[in-house]
């Protein structure tokens, strides 16, 4: 693992204009569901729709990036109001290369939460990256973290926290959601 200092941490997440995701084994526990007629069927965890809230508060742009096309995924980020989706990526390196110029930004200026070896190429590139406790040994090798929690179940929610608190924004945000009794 790449592990960096709380400052180096802070420095890199202060410049962060978007959080990359991976979607199978990250924003869902990787398995594959199907109904009976054959259609692919996602479960999604409601802590990671509050991550991508919390984050696009602070000023961050979401993405999804994923080798699968899906309906359900599509839907689900078009309920969370995402930025944008980038599905059916059979080279997650490429698709991160024409992100970045079409979106007019940095590798460096990208966070990226992936579990599986067709993650390395985004990882690697990232400002900061991310992998669920699950993930697979070599990308739990070369991340900036590995977060507590497996894929599918709130492991989103997690890094997002990560990246506000080192931000400065997590207070703000988190008074949103207090209450006087």
């Amino acid at each position: 693992m790449r592990a960096l200092s709380e400052q180096e941490l802070v420095r890199r997440a202060a410049e962060l204009e978007w959080l990359l995701c991976d979607v199978d084994g990250v924003l869902t526990d990787g398995g594959l569901y199907y109904d009976r007629r054959g259609h692919a069927l996602l479960r999604f965890h409601v802590r990671d729709g509050l991550g991508f809230a919390l984050a696009r508060r602070a000023g961050l742009k979401v993405a999804l990036v994923s080798g699968r096309a899906s309906a359900a995924l599509d839907h689900r980020a078009a309920e969370l109001g995402l930025d944008a989706v980038l599905s059916g990526v059979a080279d997650k390196g490429a698709a991160l290369d024409a992100f970045l110029e079409r979106h007019s930004t940095a590798a460096r200026k990208a966070a990226f939460i992936g579990d599986d070896l067709q993650d390395l190429t985004v990882l690697g590139r990232c400002g900061l990256s991310f992998a669920p406790a699950d993930a697979v040994a070599e990308v739990r090798a070369v991340v900036h973290r590995v977060l507590s929690s497996p894929g599918g179940r709130g492991v989103v929610r997690e890094a997002v926290e990560v990246l506000l608190r080192a931000r400065g924004d997590w207070d703000r945000l988190f008074t949103t959601f207090t209450f006087d009794r």
